[in-house]
């Protein structure tokens, strides 16, 4: 349906591959055939607001600036409590993680969504992109998150837009969403260690991001498993360590809905046993 309505529309050049060949392939096939200073990455289940591309270029005026992403809302919000969760989830990767990044130049993952590139540093960057492999194969996974260390690692600045608004299609169900989640974390862990010898050149805010966000999850595995051991052995409820983990999960949701201004983000202390129970066993 997409081919039959822009194939014959003069302002689209459509590039039809003879096999599907992975998004990384599809991307660098189209990149190679662009022409113009800017590329915009948007992925084929999200939309973006009509002024998205303006306030996107405005960012890469600086030519220091190699990746600029907008921010990322879940157009389906209010099919399930499993969405809303997940726009939640997307506001505060958003707007902590990649509006804290940006301060200093280096967001560590420009997001495939809605994400503009310089094409001049792409096209530096494009054979290093292709050949990436992981444990002896091609890689297939972490597109998003690899090009963007690729950037950083090349000396250009990458940066967040908050007001560039792309609403794009979350999963509905807990097992896409876990799979998903899944993909992420290789991708996180893999492009975390190769990109660690970039920290030293970044700000020391970067160093304690990046350290807090693997070592983070691997705490409160550890809390976790304790706390179980605890009531499974000596039959005595731990109830420091679950005190402890409601304390930072309702401090965390607050000030989210303090600066969002939005009382529902006192929900999002419903991840927390998601997390707990599903996701980290899951990426252990």
């Amino acid at each position: 349906p997409v081919h039959a309505s822009y194939a014959y529309d003069p302002r689209f050049s459509v590039i039809l591959l003879p096999s599907n060949v992975g998004k990384r392939k599809a991307q660098i096939a189209a990149i190679r055939r662009s022409f113009g200073d800017l590329v915009l990455n948007v992925d084929s289940d999200t939309e973006i607001a009509p002024d998205v591309v303006s306030k996107l270029v405005c960012k890469m005026q600086d030519p220091a600036v190699g990746a600029a992403m907008g921010q990322l809302t879940a157009s389906n919000r209010n099919d399930s409590w499993l969405t809303r969760l997940i726009d939640m989830e997307y506001w505060l990767a958003c707007n902590e993680e990649r509006a804290a990044q940006t301060r200093f130049g280096a967001v560590m993952c420009c997001c495939g969504p809605c994400a503009m590139y310089r094409r001049s540093a792409l096209m530096l960057l494009l054979d290093q992109y292709e050949t990436q492999f992981f444990r002896g194969k091609p890689s297939d996974f972490g597109e998003d998150r690899h090009l963007t260390i690729l950037m950083l690692k090349a000396g250009f600045r990458t940066e967040y837009v908050p007001d560039a608004i792309a609403a794009t299609v979350v999963p509905d169900r807990l097992l896409p969403y876990l799979r998903q989640q899944l993909r992420w974390a290789r991708s996180t862990y893999r492009d975390t260690l190769l990109g660690l010898h970039l920290l030293p050149g970044l700000d020391r805010y970067l160093t304690l991001d990046v350290l807090g966000q693997n070592l983070g999850p691997l705490l409160l595995a550890i809390s976790s498993i304790a706390a179980l051991a605890q009531l499974a052995l000596t039959d005595s409820v731990p109830w420091w360590t679950g005190l402890t983990i409601v304390a930072m999960t309702m401090i965390r949701c607050s000030v989210a809905a303090l600066r969002a201004g939005e009382l529902r983000f006192l929900g999002f202390s419903l991840h927390t046993p998601i997390n707990i129970f599903l996701l980290l066993p899951m990426k252990v």
